[in-house]
């Protein structure tokens, strides 16, 4: 069963859970996952958390607690998600002890409400590494404009960063400099830069459901025979833009003093499309220095089903480039596709948070009644 999964490890891609509760937990399935499906980190986001929220009693007793001591809701939140995250790191320590840190890695983003403020975001990241209180954990935050100085701020301070929304090349670019800055700063700041890790989330499957509806708009048999290749050629171009970013000379003088590399993080690998592989995401993704961060629906299709065939990736940027010209060539506005993606990811985080904030108010309010 596991076969496939152990074949993905061996060509160097970290497997990471896109997902965590109270119940994955407290139940040992995450230790089960790690033992038998080779997974060796987690992320998390407030999506993530909402559903975890709104769907478990596990969280029951944690609330009367907070109701029972009048916990501000904001408060209560952090304090939620903190001692799930926390738990989830300790799960992790073999895995990171025995990956020198690289992986055993745990994610826990900052509200994204503050997507679009730089020094808000900042304090947070910090705020929540210091709560967690964990060396393998990694502060998300997403990879807006506004986010780029946050990102080399709180990497400035030691603190590990997996830097989140990703969706064009170009950005990616940006996103691998503010984290050279970081750790330029970081050094300066006396830190051992050794010791702080990053990723870099590339999103993949939305890359595709968005193109695609324009593909399907435009409606030439040149543009449907576009569809479904648009976000495997966009990853295999930033995985080209990560070797060229670590050929540099700037990457190099930071390697020599004990940098390690910001891994490309193909995220959102779950297929949204039926008619696709449920692996597609996986099987056309696979080169070493990478992560894949899936469901578990989607790990338990790469162990059934995945045909995996090595590296597909290496060598693959010629033609990778040449999708995205036939993708202009027919109509598609890539920049406008990029612009819409980040704008869509933050609202339907900041949409996620909302539904947190209400599912945890609601919590709270009948924790309270029911002491009362």
């Amino acid at each position: 069963m596991t076969d496939k999964l152990a074949q993905l490890s061996d060509a160097g891609v970290s497997i990471w859970l896109d997902d965590v509760s109270r119940r994955r937990l407290t139940s040992g399935n995450l230790a089960g996952l790690i033992r038998d499906k080779h997974v060796v980190g987690v992320t998390s986001n407030p999506t993530i958390f909402a559903k975890a929220l709104s769907e478990a009693a596990d969280y029951d007793e944690q609330v009367r607690e907070l109701a029972a001591r009048d916990a501000s809701l904001e408060s209560a939140i952090k304090e939620i998600t903190t001692t799930d995250i926390r738990n989830a790191c300790d799960v992790f320590r073999d895995v990171f002890q025995a990956t020198g840190g690289t992986d055993g890695r745990v994610s826990i983003e900052v509200d994204p409400r503050s997507a679009h403020d730089t020094d808000k975001t900042a304090a947070e990241a910090l705020d929540l590494w210091k709560t967690v209180d964990r060396p393998n954990l990694l502060i998300k935050i997403p990879a807006t404009q506004d986010g780029l100085p946050a990102i080399t701020s709180t990497l400035a301070e030691g603190v590990s960063v997996n830097v989140t929304l990703i969706f064009s090349v170009e950005r990616y670019r940006a996103v691998m400099e503010a984290y050279a800055s970081g750790l330029e700063q970081a050094k300066a700041n006396g830190h051992d830069i050794a010791k702080i890790i990053s990723v870099a989330s590339f999103f993949v499957s939305r890359v595709d459901t968005e193109i695609d509806k324009r593909l399907e708009a435009i409606g030439t048999d040149q543009a449907l025979a576009l569809r479904g290749k648009a976000a495997v050629a966009n990853a295999r171009l930033a995985y080209a833009a990560f070797q060229e970013f670590c050929a540099s000379d700037r990457w190099q003088a930071l390697a020599a003093d004990g940098a390690r590399p910001q891994r490309p993080l193909w995220a959102s690998t779950g297929v949204k499309n039926p008619d696709y592989s449920p692996t597609l995401y996986v099987d056309e993704l696979v080169v070493a220095d990478t992560v894949n961060t899936m469901p578990e629906s989607t790990l338990d299709a790469v162990a059934e089903h995945s045909q995996l065939r090595g590296d597909t990736v290496t060598g693959t940027a010629e033609e990778a480039q040449r999708v995205f010209d036939q993708l202009t060539e027919v109509g598609v506005n890539l920049t406008d596709v990029f612009l819409v993606l980040e704008n869509d990811g933050v609202d339907k985080f900041e949409k996620s948070w909302e539904e947190l904030l209400e599912s945890v108010r609601g919590q709270l309010k009948a924790a309270t009644s029911a002491g009362s």
